[in-house]
């Protein structure tokens, strides 16, 4: 199994954000991201068990790679919290983390609207900060990562990996510089809205070019609320897969960041990733509706192409059942009943956002070869 190759080879120790030196070997591009098939998965939980049994079974194997947690902005209020022990005024914590089988978590470094410029850039810096400064206050519970296999690396110790973003393009303040500094300091994932070079009518010339330089360097590009012209031109521009880290199905919700079915089968062509936002407002009030947008995203995409964002801490409404972090297995024995199989809960719970970051860092590594950074400026392609 693919996230099994990346557990057992040697990795790095996993250390601070900033440490970038594990190499990307080509044994971590592994069949199930070739054209030949995996090898066959093999089962964990006896089918037979109920399904809250056989829930926990699966995700004690292949927890949940969360796509998006809004904890560093909603810390920011709190003058003393305790994340190890369980803090109830937020809605992620090192226990409810545990109980919901989270082995993984993007850390979102999203602004309030209006800021922009320095900013923009300032206020994510001092996101980053505050990030970093949580997961090395917490080291017995969370662990920050960087790559595939030191998120492998932390589950296999018992900690939940960290990894930071997505954050706003705003954040680069149109500076590629700006973009390889906050890659340097931590940053994996980055929103393609709110700015000139990435608007309704598409990428500009510049904006292609930040894409180029986020494949390059290692940053996904995440696509979530961008126009229906950006979202095609990064998918054929892009070398690296990209994801959607909050959008669900707009045939069963009309929300603006929810995806239409013809680009939903454009980023299953592409292998590309959508995480599905666990919220009332674009899946629904229940579990059941969660599972529905999971089952259509599923039939539309294929199973390679869904995950899971619970965007806790966000200021988002949850479904019942699902109100906090520790609500995963309720989803998954929903799937379970639906007639999932467990290899694609596999896939949906931890396979997937493997495949994505592994698939960004042998881009970044092969495209270090034979390019070397940009100097281009916003003034030069787009002025």
């Amino acid at each position: 199994m693919a996230d099994l190759q990346d557990d057992l080879r040697p990795t790095a120790a996993a250390g601070e954000f900033d440490d970038l030196s594990e190499p990307y070997p080509d044994e971590a591009v592994t069949a199930a991201d070739r054209a030949d098939p995996a090898e066959p998965y093999e089962p964990v939980s006896d089918p037979d068990d109920a399904p809250m049994t056989r829930a926990h079974a699966i995700l004690a194997a292949h927890p949940v790679a969360d796509g998006y947690n809004g904890l560093p902005w909603a810390l920011k209020r709190l003058s003393y919290y305790d994340l190890e022990e369980g803090e109830s005024t937020v809605g992620t914590d090192v226990p409810r983390l545990r109980r919901g089988h989270v082995g993984a978590l993007f850390w979102s470094l999203h602004l309030p609207e209006g800021l922009d410029g320095d900013r923009a850039v300032g206020a994510t810096l001092e996101q980053l900060d505050l990030a970093k400064t949580v997961a090395r206050t917490c080291a017995e519970g969370l662990r920050p990562a960087c790559t595939a296999g030191q998120v492998a690396d932390a589950r296999n110790c018992g900690r939940v990996a960290v990894l930071l973003g997505p954050a706003g393009a705003p954040a680069v303040g149109d500076s590629l510089g700006i973009l390889r500094q906050l890659h340097l300091l931590g940053l994996r994932v980055l929103t393609l809205t709110g700015v000139s070079w990435a608007s309704d009518a598409g990428l500009t010339r510049f904006g292609e070019e930040v894409v180029r330089e986020m494949n390059r360097i290692g940053v996904i590009a995440d696509l979530s609320g961008a126009s229906a012209p950006t979202v095609r031109r990064v998918l054929s521009l892009s070398r690296a897969p990209v994801l959607f880290s909050r959008s669900a199905a707009r045939a069963l919700r009309p929300h603006p960041v929810n995806l239409p079915d013809d680009l939903l089968a454009e980023l299953g062509a592409a292998k590309g990733l959508c995480l599905v936002p666990l919220t009332a407002e674009q899946t629904g009030p229940t579990v059941r509706d969660v599972a529905d947008h999971l089952d259509h995203i599923r039939g539309v995409a294929g199973a390679q192409c869904v995950g899971l964002s619970g965007k806790y801490d966000s200021g988002s409404a949850h479904p019942h059942e699902l109100g906090d972090a520790s609500g995963y297995p309720r989803l998954i024995a929903e799937l379970l009943r639906r007639g999932w199989d467990e290899a694609d809960v596999a896939l949906l719970t931890w396979g997937n956002v493997q495949r994505v970051l592994r698939g960004a860092d042998f881009t970044a590594r092969a495209a270090q070869q034979r390019r070397e950074p940009s100097r281009a400026t916003i003034s030069e392609l787009d002025g």
